[in-house]
């Protein structure tokens, strides 16, 4: 791979490397990541044109800057949905959270720096970290993907990162962290003075009782919690996420991000589509209690499922996970072959989509490619 860089200076340690990305194929049914299966209503699309036509009217002008309308609508927005009461120099926003996560080391990582995580976990954190040169140190979850809080503690004592980095519900096993561990690792992050970064992309689809980590950000200021609109709001094509924080970690990043890093097109757009929020999330409650049946489903073919609190169900395990996958998307379904080795994960999808899926994945496992490990 690196002689495709050969008389090029760059850099060694991303020589050897592809760009990220998930497969993007032209099959029927589409489940490999994560996004809301659902399009926005008329009625919002309708909202999204009339304000974007507006913000054309003036693209002769740099946007602004600090875009503060759209932060008070976010923190207005996660008020309603978490409870949180927070202050619009108290979010930040950015081309999606991958941006946000990037701001984040720019700002609390680099050379001679540390970031933690827990694997397995969201395959680009070890990414962010590569690009701001940050070191990279990644421990271990349960066997049942859960994060053992004394283990978890000890890390953050023995590599003393500055930046810790936790996604939940986690991707790609689908679990949440209880409330009362990231309120323990806060606490220790905050006596080394690191930052902890909970990332909440898929939070609305937790269910029912488990409160998010907003809810922490009164009495941990070095708390950051990442959320993003690609899911739940069905707006993966616009590229918007966002951040909630104590004002003075908001203000770093305001240090490090590209000057108008968010275009008037992209505010307009997220702006509108926070006017029809609750139109847009109406559909979570429906994607939940998929989610859940296909869990059941998956356990009744005598497969391992994990509980999820996201839009997506990790499954496994298998001899050849590659084989089922292959198997799967010559029947026309894509899904994503990800996490531990024998696992694979589907994204829910709609009633149709899932049948469709349900009905592929029995035949695989009638066959010899189908065995499971």
């Amino acid at each position: 791979m690196g002689r495709r860089f050969d008389g090029l200076p760059i850099r060694d340690e991303l020589r050897n490397f592809e760009p990220y990305g998930a497969p993007q194929l032209d099959v029927p049914v589409l489940l490999n990541v994560n996004e809301n299966p659902y399009p926005p209503s008329e009625a919002t699309v309708a909202d999204i044109t009339a304000s974007v036509a507006e913000a054309a009217r003036g693209l002769n002008r740099y946007p602004d800057r600090e875009f503060l309308a759209l932060r008070a609508d976010l923190a207005a927005y996660l008020g309603r949905e978490s409870g949180a009461r927070l202050t619009a120099e108290q979010v930040w926003a950015a081309n999606g959270s991958n941006e946000v996560m990037l701001h984040l080391l720019q700002a609390f990582g680099g050379p001679g720096r540390t970031a933690l995580s827990f694997a397995p976990t969201y395959s680009m954190y070890p990414e962010y970290a590569r690009d701001t040169n940050t070191g990279w140190v990644v421990g271990r979850r349960s066997e049942d993907f859960t994060l053992d809080q004394s283990k978890a503690l000890a890390a953050i004592s023995r590599h003393r990162p500055s930046v810790v980095l936790l996604a939940s519900p986690n991707n790609p096993t689908g679990t949440a962290l209880p409330i009362q561990l990231v309120e323990a690792l806060a606490a220790r992050t905050a006596g080394i003075g690191a930052v902890l970064v909970v990332d909440e992309a898929y939070a609305e689809f937790r269910r029912a009782g488990t409160p998010s980590a907003v809810t922490l950000l009164p009495s941990y200021p070095n708390l950051a919690v990442a959320r993003t609109t690609s899911k739940a709001f069905a707006l993966a094509g616009a590229r918007v996420g966002y951040l909630a924080a104590s004002k003075q970690l908001v203000d770093a990043l305001r240090i490090v991000r590209l000057p108008y890093h968010l275009s008037a097109v992209t505010q307009a757009v997220a702006r509108a589509a926070l006017r029809h929020s609750d139109e847009l999330l109406a559909r979570v409650g429906q994607l939940r209690a998929e989610r859940d049946e296909t869990v059941d489903w998956l356990r009744a073919q005598g497969l391992r499922a994990v509980d999820s609190d996201a839009n997506f169900v990790l499954f496994g395990t298998f001899r050849d996970r590659h084989a089922v996958w292959q198997a799967l998307l010559d029947d026309g379904v894509l899904i994503r072959e990800t996490g531990p080795d024998g696992w694979l994960r589907v994204s829910i999808g709609t009633g149709a989509e899932m049948a469709a899926f349900r009905a592929s994945l029995e035949k695989v496992l009638k066959t010899d490619g189908g065995r499971q490990s």
